[in-house]
């Protein structure tokens, strides 16, 4: 959310913003925000005059009774009734003109950074730089799941009954092996300096439009019936709503914190939850990093969070590339964004496994997450957040990309310890 003050000073800026975001629909709301910041200004102005007006009025009420200018003393009561009624009806407009300014405010998109390619969407994202060789081997890798299913590792069938399309059952070896992942993955961020945190998994309706756009809000998540709860998409909802309503030194920045969660999503408007996959699905679980820092901080620790992605599936000998989301495919919240892209030698391209963003304060002012300096200046944080590893998605380039000939699959070292020593996973049947 950006400062109204900004938007009054800089309304050429922030249309152009809107535009680089191919979002026209929203322009008008520029105009209609100003508009009413004067209105909500003027209307304090006067509110603050007739509470002026008041006190003194009130005063010469007692100066006059004592004069015995009871007829005048009448008069001015009753002055002091019709501003009374008149703050009153003034206090009413206030508070709707401050509600829609402030539903116009969460839906005015960020300022997008200079850097940041334009573009409508993700057809228009630009690749930054490969890590690893990608290789296609010289035997067919099946479909994600006809690889589990010869570990007897999933079971959609079942899943489908119980809950629907986009659930699953995973079980045995390839159970373990998501586990191990993501333990791998905890204790990775750990030795990078990360402080480890296991979140609540439902969050308040004012820290869900605190983290995200009403448009996300929507096309994600799940509304607790009966209760202001919903059930978390990320654990960037939970971990960023920690610092809702507090003053941080300065000097205790940055917070730098990795999180365990299960996600829920509806996934409203996407490609579509398969039958058969899991790559697009209701339920999932991940490993974030979040971290919460002084402004100029933020560009350093963006490109940490996304380098951390990175390193820890190269660790795992999986060819990632980074991918710069461009202006259109940028969530409104967001200053700037890589995707991190894994490589799938059975689709012959890269596809994403992980999301890094700088929002920089627009959370922070949503939810009120503010510093204090030395000097005593107080300004608003800046929070960035990234995926660590998100199985089962994770699971798709882990498998295709260590399956062998013979269908079996290479555990690589740093996994050995959270396999129980195992390393290589032989299956049960042929497919």
């Amino acid at each position: 959310m950006l400062d109204i003050k900004f938007v009054r000073e800089n309304p050429d800026i922030v249309k152009e913003n809107i535009r680089k975001k191919f979002q026209d629909a929203k322009l008008p709301l520029v105009d209609e925000v100003l508009v009413l910041d004067k209105e909500n200004r003027t209307i304090k102005q006067e509110v603050e005059a007739l509470r002026a007006q008041r006190n003194k009025l009130s005063k010469q009420i007692g100066a006059l009774m004592a004069k015995g200018e009871k007829e005048e003393a009448e008069k001015v009561k009753a002055q002091i009734g019709a501003d009374a009624e008149r703050v009153e009806t003034l206090s009413a407009r206030e508070k709707e003109v401050e509600e829609r300014i402030k539903v116009i405010m969460m839906t005015i998109p960020n300022i997008i950074d200079p850097t940041v390619p334009i573009g409508k969407d993700d057809s228009e994202n630009v690749e930054v730089e490969r890590f690893g060789e990608p290789v296609v081997p010289d035997f067919e890798i099946p479909y994600h799941t006809d690889i589990m299913e010869t570990f007897d590792g999933i079971d959609l069938d079942s899943a489908r009954k119980v809950a629907g399309n986009g659930f699953y059952y995973l079980m045995g070896d390839i159970a373990r092996l998501h586990s191990a992942v993501l333990a791998y993955a905890r204790d990775f961020m750990i030795g990078r300096g990360f402080k480890y945190c296991i979140p609540p998994f439902m969050i308040r309706s004012n820290v869900v439009t605190g983290v995200m756009s009403f448009a996300e809000m929507d096309a994600m998540m799940y509304k607790i019936e009966g209760e202001d709860l919903y059930l978390i998409g990320t654990s960037e909802h939970s971990m960023i709503g920690k610092f809702i309503d507090t003053l941080n030194k300065a000097e205790d920045l940055p917070q730098t914190l990795t999180s365990y969660s299960p996600c829920f999503r509806k996934e409203k408007g996407a490609h579509g939850i398969e039958e058969r996959g899991v790559y697009r699905i209701h339920q999932f679980e991940k490993q974030e990093m979040i971290v919460v820092c002084n402004p100029e901080e933020a560009p350093m620790w963006y490109d940490k969070l996304w380098q951390n992605t990175v390193d820890l599936f190269r660790s795992m000998d999986i060819p990632v590339r980074t991918l710069e989301c461009c202006s259109g495919d940028l969530a409104d919240l967001k200053v700037k964004s890589v995707d991190v892209e894994a490589w799938s030698p059975r689709q012959k391209k890269y596809f994403e496994v992980g999301s890094c963003s700088n929002l920089g304060d627009a959370q922070a002012r949503r939810l009120g997450i503010r510093v204090q300096d030395a000097e005593g200046k107080k300004y608003f944080a800046y929070t960035l957040n990234n995926t660590v590893a998100a199985p089962p998605r994770m699971l798709i380039a882990f498998l295709e990309n260590n399956l062998q000939a013979d269908g079996t699959v290479n555990i690589p070292e740093v996994l050995w310890p959270y396999m129980g020593g195992t390393k290589k996973l032989i299956p049960n049947k042929k497919k």
